[in-house]
């Protein structure tokens, strides 16, 4: 399911989200211009490999970094920036500016070292924003899961019958991401593939945000949210005064 929109006002201006945004477009725009010069350094350089950080810890780690703002194409750049748009300004919301960029950041140096644990070996640099956003998911499961998300009916036909939209609550669109990775990626163990989606990075990134939100919260107050209705029609409107055991009134 790919979401277009959350029902979930926020109490404060998401400035980090909007800065992450901003930071991970600027950074895909030089590294696609340095790629397009013929810069075929830029992904090995500044990716994460696993291999190399398994050798050399210390000499690599700012590549954890770096990784997390580098992309493997526009479509891998839209799809984490649309993620992060519509779910971070309420993680933040709750978090508080500063929490919510180390809960981020935190969330992706979790995701690089599922990654790593579980390929050691492996020469492919991971690129991406994904294990960090999936930090953020976890984070607005636990917080919001009954807010209502719009997504792309995915069925075409049925767009005739309940539109291009449908509205589902939160657990359910964030439960089916994060099922589809995990299928995906015990499916992928063993396959000998040297490329493709980090799916262990986005499950590395999703259970560090699920361990780690409760205690980020920790000091700050609650918040609330809509709620999914389902298909249910709303509730009928009723007039007191003809409710059992009330009194009607005379000119009625």
């Amino acid at each position: 399911m790919i979401p277009i929109r959350d029902e979930n006002p926020t109490q404060t201006t998401p400035y980090v989200t909007y800065g992450l945004l901003a930071a991970n477009l600027a950074a895909f725009t030089i590294q696609f211009a340095l790629m397009r010069s013929g810069a075929a350094w830029v992904l090995p350089g500044f990716g994460l490999v696993p291999s190399r950080v398994t050798l050399d810890p210390s000499g690599e780690a700012f590549t954890v970094l770096t990784s997390m703002f580098m992309h493997g194409g526009w479509e891998h750049l839209g799809g984490n920036l649309l993620f992060l748009y519509i779910f971070g300004d309420n993680v933040e919301d709750a978090l508080g500016h500063l929490r919510y960029l180390l809960f981020y950041a935190l969330s992706g140096v979790a995701a690089a070292g599922a990654q790593i644990l579980v390929d050691p070996a492996s020469p492919v640099p991971m690129v991406g924003a994904s294990g960090a956003i999936a930090g953020v998911l976890a984070a607005y499961l636990v917080l919001y899961p009954r807010a209502p998300v719009h997504v792309i009916n995915p069925i075409l036909p049925l767009w005739l019958v309940f539109g291009v939209l449908l509205v589902f609550p939160a657990w359910l669109v964030v439960g089916e991401w994060f099922l589809w990775n995990l299928i995906r990626g015990v499916g992928s163990l063993g396959d000998g593939a040297l490329g493709g989606v980090a799916f262990f990075a986005h499950i590395g990134g999703f259970i560090a945000g699920l361990l780690g939100i409760k205690l980020a919260l920790v000091g700050r107050p609650a918040r609330t949210s809509r709620r999914w209705q389902g298909f249910r029609p709303p509730p009928r409107s009723v007039d007191p005064r003809r409710e059992p055991g009330s009194r009607r009134d005379p000119w009625l």
